[in-house]
């Protein structure tokens, strides 16, 4: 059966993925959208979309209903889930099949195998996979979980039957939060998965994580396209992924993939799907299957240089596989970094707001679901890019990797990029000497920001930068103020600094300082002090459209710059940097004055208040729990005293700074 038109369940970057493929294989895609989603990439991208009902997921992309419905009033064929929202649920895959279209994942049966994870362990003993030691059977009575935990030893890995993608797990390693986890573990299994089931299993603190791309006919013919790494992960969430796994015996490897397709054959599996192990030094278990397309899978299609969807849409019109193993060889090595709107100084909180800025580096594969301009919501996984590098060998691939990420610039929310950059450039993660806990750990070191090599170079360049740029644009006097930005005036003073122009620019570093630029000299020279009085002579000059070139001494650079949305943003040698230009007064400092205001960390909804009026409270108790983007956050109180105030119930959604509760000090 020929697929003529697809509708694409999703959003963000898979959709686009999905409907490039799409078109490129004469299958016309037309995308579904929420509310909150009426204007994002995807639905321009696509060029036809239905709206499937408002902001969050649970009121439009999981709406079986809704989606059937759209499928139906455009004429598709069948349906591609992507990954997460319904694309490991037996029950849509069901009505897609029973309104008479196809589904693009495997069969309900297979998704009802896999789908849970105690029944996926049950499928690979009876395969003869190898899996990790525990409990028997899912539990969900909190003292019975506690009693089996306790007969274990810590530590013990609580996993959520329905979880996946990183979700639902939970570490136990302290008795005295036992209890607690245990709540949050099956809280969470039933908020996001359905099912308050959990797994207990022993724990590998030193594991590397592995996964086996396959690919079935659904008629018993698998193989497999070797194998990904994803071995760097942060609390169970993957950071970066590679293919090949590096530093592997191949022999050990070809074991995995070859009883990862012996798991697929004995379900007849069909379409995409991926099966995870942990590997232990010459040991490997069995972990979970994903019954989709995953996150990471165009470092699979770089190395092995074929595209997925083409293959997966092959799969669904009923023609095989059009392959077979022998076909399949490795091509070199590929590494993809996920970009995420998030905040490693508030432990990795999700960041939301308007993209002002978004300059993604050429010269390597980027998958995106967002450009400048578009709006991080709540509502969904805060992905920016996938950023996929391929190249001959590992070393070349994690340099260009790292290249790449230091000419990324995001404006509007906060990224990880400079954490994504100081992995690919750790020396312990070139060697391989890394396991799936080993972030965690190091997660101090990671996060803190490195400046550049010449701070005080880029600084002044960004100040000549504006000056020059309004010299150029000045229709009279080249000292005339600018209105673009409120904080450039001119100098009172009478020499010829003085005369000139400041600004305070504060750098990514979150440092502000206050510059003074003298007036321009013959060939384009400007001369800027800085607070400490040490002066730069810089030439400007703008030789291109947003192509400037530099000058000081006998160096000379060539860089791409802009003016933009309130920042000043240049594509150096040592990376992209954003400046913020303001006026100096806007700076004065304070000191720092203690706030018992409880405030929401962003925005999201209220899971549980864990206090009540007049209880008291001890700093760093938790004041409220709280759910924005798939995660769950803990809300504390920063110091001791009486909760009052408390302005939110159980349910409630919240914005980015809204107080929820106050922290009256204890009377005396």
């Amino acid at each position: 059966m020929k697929i003529k038109t697809l509708l694409i369940a999703n959003r963000g970057e898979i959709a686009c993925r999905i409907a490039r493929t799409a078109r490129a294989s004469g299958i016309a895609p037309v995308g579904v959208h929420s509310v909150a989603d009426a204007n994002a990439l995807h639905v321009r991208e696509i060029g036809q979309s239905v709206c499937i009902g408002g902001g969050p997921a649970s009121e439009s992309y999981l709406k079986t209903d809704a989606v059937i419905d759209a499928a139906r009033s455009v004429g598709a064929d069948a349906i591609h889930p992507g990954y997460g929202f319904l694309a490991e649920n037996p029950d849509f895959a069901r009505a897609v099949e029973a309104a008479g279209m196809t589904f693009m994942g495997p069969t309900p049966e297979t998704l009802e195998r896999f789908g849970d994870k105690a029944s996926a362990k049950d499928a690979a003993v009876a395969a003869g996979v190898p899996v990790i030691s525990g409990a028997e059977g899912a539990r969900s009575d909190p003292t019975e979980i506690a009693t089996e935990v306790r007969k274990m030893g810590l530590p013990v890995l609580l996993k959520a039957v329905g979880g996946g993608g990183g979700r639902g797990q939970r570490l136990v390693t302290d008795e005295a939060t036992l209890t607690e986890d245990i709540e949050g573990a099956l809280r969470e299994a039933k908020s996001t998965f359905g099912s308050e089931g959990l797994l207990l299993e022993r724990f590998l603190p030193e594991a590397r994580h592995v996964e086996v791309q396959i690919a079935g006919d659904g008629k018993g013919h698998v193989v497999h396209l070797f194998e990904r790494d994803c071995t760097l992960q942060r609390r169970h969430q993957k950071v970066i992924e590679e293919a090949p796994a590096w530093g592997l015996p191949r022999t050990l490897l070809d074991e995995i993939a070859h009883d990862a397709v012996r798991l697929g054959e004995t379900l007849d599996y069909r379409g995409l799907g991926t099966v995870e192990f942990l590997v232990a030094g010459d040991e490997y278990f069995f972990l979970e299957v994903n019954p989709r397309i995953q996150v990471e899978h165009p470092v699979t299609e770089a190395i092995t240089g074929l595209d997925l969807v083409a293959l997966h849409l092959r799969i669904a019109e009923g023609a095989g596989l059009g392959l077979v193993q022998d076909d399949l060889k490795i091509n070199g090595h590929a590494v993809e970094a996920r970009l995420y709107a998030e905040d490693p100084a508030m432990h990795f909180a999700p960041s939301t707001g308007t993209l002002t800025t978004l300059s993604l580096p050429s010269g390597l594969r980027i998958d995106s679901g967002v450009e400048e301009g578009d709006a991080v919501t709540p509502y969904y996984d805060p992905m920016i890019a996938k950023l996929i590098v391929h190249a001959s060998d590992r070393e070349t691939a994690l340099a260009r990797l790292a290249t790449a990420l230091d000419h990324v610039a995001v404006e509007g929310v906060e990224t990880n990029r400079s954490f994504l950059s100081a992995l690919a450039r750790d020396p312990d993660f070139e060697k391989m000497q890394v396991h799936t806990r080993w972030i965690d750990g190091r997660i101090d070191a990671l996060t803190q920001p490195v400046p550049p090599a010449r701070p005080a170079l880029w600084k002044s360049a960004a100040a000549t930068l504006f000056v020059a740029a309004g010299r150029q644009d000045a229709a009279a006097e080249p000292w005339a103020n600018r209105d673009t930005f409120t904080g450039w005036r001119l100098g009172l003073g009478g020499d010829a600094l003085e005369a000139g122009q400041r600004v305070t620019l504060t750098g990514a570093d979150g440092v502000s300082e206050e510059l003074r630029v003298g007036p321009v000299k013959p060939g384009h020279r400007y001369t800027v002090l800085a607070e400490d009085g040490a002066a730069i002579t810089l030439s400007a000059r703008e030789i291109a459209p947003g192509r400037w070139r530099f000058g000081e001494g006998d160096a000379v650079f060539v860089i791409d710059a802009r003016l933009h949305a309130g920042v000043i943003e240049m594509d150096t040698p040592e990376g992209r940097l954003v400046f913020h230009p303001a006026a100096p007064l806007d700076f004065a400092g304070a000191d720092a004055v203690a706030d018992r205001a409880v405030a929401s960390p962003l925005t999201g909804m209220i899971v549980e208040v864990k206090v009540t009026e007049g209880q008291s409270v001890s700093e760093g108790d938790i004041v409220a729990v709280m759910e924005s983007m798939k995660l769950e956050i803990s809300i504390r109180a920063a110091a001791a005293g009486i909760a009052t105030n408390i302005t939110v119930s159980n349910g409630d959604m919240v914005d980015r700074g809204q107080v929820i509760a106050e922290i009256l000090p204890f009377e005396e």
